[in-house]
């Protein structure tokens, strides 16, 4: 069993990486567990520490005959996590719709040319969702999105869908929620101030929030986001039908409430290092966003429900040894 992450060198596809090495195993296309014989990751740079174990490919995911050499012809499991993030998709709209849009597009006809059909688990995000919406998202809403990103997202969500329809990949799109709290430096994603003001006063590093207090999200953290795409994978095709798609559970948390937990775990002083000044750009794009789901589909599909603030924060504190 050949594996594939793209946007390997991340945070979340290395450590997605880590723990498919850890497993050791996955299903094949008939549900059979199957040693994992190589993971090959694909990203434009790597962390400097990357286990010797992985095999590390850099290159740009429009590279089509580069994703394709990557691939070879048999490459059985996909984990496609590449992809230019919310803020910087909006800032560069070019730049947005080449990687996501058609460097995804490229990555399925490279899958085509597979001997066997591919396995691929495909990253989308509640960003797919925005305008009028009701106060609770359940499985029947239509995404209409009010960023580049996310409509970026549902455009590969629709290709993903129709290449499975076709046989030519067995895929899966999983709506990520806000992923929190992620260690490491802020990226560009619109909500990365998430991670920052949990992060940064943990380190006692002042963090800047662009959004109000009453700013609400729909997150999930990390450890369970790897879980989460794991499962995806390892659920039967026929559990998928012709629905290809689904929205992860989450945790409805106000920035308030982050805060104010924090404060309560780590005490004033690191909490007093968090300074909110709204942008509004950025505000007006996490508001777009949905903050409540009632995932049913994924809950009965087995996918484990939400984590609170104060669990969040410190699962977080336990995984990096902060000591509070």
């Amino acid at each position: 069993m050949k594996v594939l992450v793209t946007g390997g060198g991340g945070f979340l596809g290395y450590r997605l990486a880590r723990a498919l090495l850890e497993k050791g195993a996955l299903p094949d296309a008939g549900d059979k567990s199957t040693p994992i014989s190589q993971i090959t990751l694909f990203d434009v740079a790597f962390p400097g520490d990357v286990d010797a174990r992985f095999k590390c490919v850099k290159g740009d995911l429009t590279d089509k005959a580069l994703v394709e050499a990557t691939l070879g012809g048999d490459t059985d499991a996909v984990f496609h996590l590449a992809s230019v993030v919310s803020g910087g998709a909006e800032a560069d709209f070019d730049l947005g719709m080449r990687v996501n849009l058609d460097g995804t597009r490229g990555l399925l006809d490279a899958c085509r040319k597979q001997a066997r059909p591919p396995r691929l688990i495909f990253t989308s995000s509640v960003a797919v969702f925005g305008g009028e919406l009701p106060e609770v998202i359940d499985d029947g809403v239509t995404p209409n999105p009010q960023g580049s990103y996310g409509a970026q997202k549902v455009c590969c969500e629709y290709l993903v869908g129709d290449y499975s329809r076709k046989g030519y990949i067995d895929g899966r799109s999983v709506r990520l929620p806000t992923i929190s709290v992620r260690p490491g430096k802020p990226n560009l994603a619109a909500s990365s101030f998430a991670s920052g003001i949990i992060r940064e006063p943990l380190n006692g590093v002042a963090a800047i929030c662009p959004v109000g207090r009453d700013a609400r999200l729909w997150l999930l953290p990390p450890p369970k986001a790897i879980e989460a795409l794991i499962h995806a994978y390892e659920l039967p095709s026929s559990a998928w039908g012709t629905k290809r798609v689904i929205n992860l559970p989450g945790r409805t948390v106000a920035v308030g409430e982050m805060i104010d937990t924090l404060r309560r775990i780590a005490g004033d002083r690191v909490a007093d290092l968090i300074r909110i000044q709204i942008d509004p750009l950025i505000e007006a794009l996490v508001t777009s966003w949905p903050a409540c789901f009632k995932t049913d589909r994924a809950l009965k599909l087995g996918f484990a429900a939400g984590q609170d603030a104060e669990s969040i924060i410190r699962a977080y504190i336990e995984d990096q040894k902060i000591r509070v």
